[in-house]
């Protein structure tokens, strides 16, 4: 089975759980899909680099998504999607990465 790195599956979860949410116009189908990317990317960071990584970066997830909302306001709502989930696919990487070593 092909592995997905963690930082691959936080990025999609906030990118896919809003499209989801858009497109189907259902918030809770969106939810569903954010928080189960986000449950399989904590049980990543947990396995790659432990729990106070794993903790610090399902933090970031869930501040992320809570950031996208001001930020849409401002850039509007899929360039704040896309930073936030680059910003924590960034985070994810140079954490586990740095647990690799």
């Amino acid at each position: 089975m092909a592995k997905i790195p963690a930082a691959a599956v936080a990025a999609g979860g906030l990118v896919g759980g809003y499209g989801i949410a858009r497109w189907t116009r259902k918030r809770p189908l969106g939810g569903v899909a954010l928080a189960a990317a986000g449950s399989v990317a904590a049980y990543e960071w947990n396995r790659q680099a432990g729990a106070r990584a794993a903790t610090g970066l399902t933090v970031a997830y869930v501040a992320a998504f809570a950031g996208s909302h001001p930020l849409a306001k401002k850039v509007g709502a899929w360039p704040a999607v896309f930073t936030v989930a680059g910003g924590v696919a960034a985070a994810s990487w140079a954490v586990t990465r740095m647990s690799a070593r």
